[in-house]
């Protein structure tokens, strides 16, 4: 079971992630998350990340100029694209910074999930998240899980996350239900927003190998 922590802010918490055995770890760059990082402060932590954890940005909507900084100034390993990007946008993203893109999908019914299939098709991998509750401030990160047997049995050509309101005791089964080999979260192991708690980490990623 590969398991990204997002929206770490400072060293030791990514060196806990490492140590926990987490394959990601995420970045936020979007100004109105408690998660947010500047270009300095996450240079300076990409220097000490440990080998073998990859580096994900996670960006909302970000114009060239802030891609250009960013990837100018922080040694990534992949950009997460977490709001309204188009699917050319996404093959745009692909060519001009030649890094893995990976495109969050919000799911909230069956409505939703044609927009997988148009993503996947353009995209190195797919999150699939629960769409934000109404009058939700933030993309992501809002702890709220969507209904999983909406993708059940689903067969997918690339690399996919599960994402969404996932904790150390629903972990388990969301993959049960789903079938994912990979599992993304961030509010789950927070003791306050923004705040990472090294004792969830370690839990809900053996929580997470439990079926992995």
């Amino acid at each position: 079971m590969q398991v990204k922590i997002c929206g770490l802010r400072d060293a030791a918490n990514i060196q806990a992630a490492a140590d926990a055995g987490a394959r990601y770890i995420g970045l936020v760059f979007f100004g109105k998350s408690p998660r947010n990082v500047s270009l300095a402060q996450a240079a300076e932590l990409a220097l000490d990340v440990p080998i073998g954890l990859a580096k994900v940005a996670l960006t909302v909507n970000a114009s060239n100029e802030i891609l250009d900084a960013l990837t100018a100034q922080v040694p990534l390993d992949m950009l997460q694209l977490h709001g309204s990007e188009s699917a050319a946008r996404v093959l745009e993203i692909r060519a001009r910074y030649g890094l893995p893109v990976m495109k969050a999908v919000a799911v909230a019914d069956e409505s939703d999930l044609p927009a997988l299939a148009e993503y996947e098709a353009v995209a190195d991998q797919i999150l699939v998240e629960a769409k934000p509750p109404k009058n939700a401030k933030l993309p992501g990160g809002n702890g709220v899980p969507f209904d999983w047997q909406l993708i059940a049995g689903r067969t997918w050509q690339k690399p996919w996350m599960l994402a969404g309101g996932l904790r150390m005791d629903n972990v388990a089964e969301a993959i049960r239900q789903t079938g994912a080999t990979q599992v993304d979260l961030s509010s789950g192991v927070e003791s306050a927003p923004g705040v990472k708690d090294p004792a969830l980490i370690k839990a809900f990623i053996e929580a997470a190998n439990v079926v992995g």
